[in-house]
């Protein structure tokens, strides 16, 4: 499986009494689909898989995938505390026919490397299905260093890895020691250096509701190769960056920027709440700006 593209993982659209809104759901994955994305991801932590039942992420991966209905690949999210759970979910998306599963590490258990790596393979011996990895340690407490890639590196399913410490030295270690494993950025302000240093996607919750936009960034940087364009685009898409990344609130401007962009997305579930009047007034802003800066780039001013 080749790693290229813009891959959305999907909000989770919820009615007011927190059941989950099929037909919203529905709409995202095929506005998703018409505007270019190159993939969906179902059950990662944009889509509050943390405060679903196993039951539910496996009945909503049964639905985005047939949404989808091979239009694109679907890589289903296996990221649990306890590992009956992330194999359930493995084994679940096989037989599903989902296109690969996003394997995290278990977060608050804080593992050592071996018993990561362990974990890791325990559940790939599961499902016998392409894996991409998932390194966020300002989540998980625990990073997916040179012990954890070695061991489960030797794996044939494992294709590459969503890579979200923010420490730019990993990306060089992942590029020049790792090349077997496709690295894909996750995370959103140093997208640029990930397609400088060779990734070729880019998984990015802003794609929900600014699919265009995350598809221009890598259609320039990766297929034209057109850096200084680039940085023009990136350096566009900074504020926005800033607001997801820094503002704690993370899956709510996601979820109030998909609702600004015509879908609805509905309300959090406990323990979130959504954002106040100051922060949904200064993300509609900062979504305008983007939008007509990037607009004036594509037409060359």
């Amino acid at each position: 499986m080749v790693l290229e593209g813009i891959y959305t993982p999907l909000i989770t659209p919820l009615h007011p009494d927190g059941a989950v809104d099929h037909d919203a759901l529905a709409a995202v994955v095929e506005h998703l689909i018409a505007a270019g994305v190159h993939g969906l991801i179902s059950g990662g932590s944009t889509g509050e898989n943390y405060a679903q039942t196993v039951e539910e992420r496996l009945e909503i991966a049964r639905f985005v995938t047939r949404q989808t209905a091979g239009r694109l690949p679907v890589i289903i999210g296996t990221g649990a505390m306890r590992t009956p759970d992330s194999i359930a979910l493995a084994v679940g998306a096989r037989e599903m026919g989902a296109d690969a599963i996003l394997l995290g590490t278990p977060p608050y258990s804080v593992p050592t490397e071996r018993e990561n790596a362990l974990n890791a393979l325990a559940i790939d011996r599961a499902a016998d299905m392409p894996i991409i990895l998932y390194n966020y340690p300002g989540r998980m407490s625990v990073e997916m260093g040179r012990e954890f890639l070695d061991r489960v590196g030797r794996s044939s399913n494992v294709i590459g890895i969503k890579e979200s410490s923010g420490d730019i030295n990993r990306v060089h270690l992942l590029a020049r020691d790792y090349p077997h494993i496709q690295m894909s950025c996750g995370m959103d302000d140093q997208a640029l250096e990930f397609f400088a240093w060779g990734a070729r996607s880019w998984i990015c919750a802003g794609s929900n509701f600014l699919p265009d936009e995350h598809v221009y960034l890598y259609e320039t940087c990766v297929l034209q190769g057109d850096f200084a364009k680039g940085r023009r685009i990136m350096s566009a898409m900074m504020p926005l960056m800033r607001v997801l990344e820094q503002g704690g609130k993370f899956i709510q401007c996601v979820k109030h920027g998909t609702e600004l962009a015509g879908l609805s997305a509905g309300p959090m579930r406990p323990p979130l709440k959504g954002l106040n009047k100051d922060e949904k007034r200064e993300l509609q802003h900062v979504i305008r700006t983007l939008k007509t800066t990037i607009k004036a780039i594509r037409e060359g001013n």
